[in-house]
């Protein structure tokens, strides 16, 4: 996935950490980087679940790793894709899977009442949703 760069050349999507307060290292957050000119900027898509959880940590967090894609289910996917066990998988049916599982485990976060639980799994299912239609539009 590649995107214009101010200076001309393109940006290329990867994964990478991101330091937070000289204390936090976020890691496997998609930032687009130009190899030209060396600007990166946060993938549009991903930028409210980051400024969330960068809002959790507070102005004082304490010194700490978290790994982006726990919290990010387009961080997530992409890893997935990434990985080299799945390099010949269709990225539809990586996200066709993610779905699944997240739907089972909405019915066993429903069956043990675990309101929380059940929150954050429709959260992450509204994530793909909601990329899902944006990829489709185009």
């Amino acid at each position: 996935m590649h995107k214009p760069c101010n200076c001309g050349k393109a940006m290329s999507i990867r994964l990478r950490t991101v330091i937070y307060q000289n204390k936090v290292e976020i890691g496997n957050v998609p930032i687009f980087s130009c190899d030209t000119c060396n600007r990166s900027e946060v993938f549009a898509e991903v930028k409210p679940e980051l400024t969330g959880l960068i809002s959790k940590l507070g102005s004082k967090p304490e010194k700490q790793s978290l790994q982006f894609d726990d919290v990010c289910e387009v961080a997530h996917l992409m890893v997935k894709v990434t990985e080299k066990k799945r390099a010949a998988d269709p990225v539809e049916t990586i996200i066709q899977e993610r779905i699944n599982e997240l739907l089972d485990l909405l019915l066993l976060a429903q069956s043990l009442d675990d309101g929380g639980w059940i929150d954050d799994v429709r959260k992450r299912l509204s994530q793909i949703a909601k990329h899902s239609v944006t990829v489709h539009d185009f």
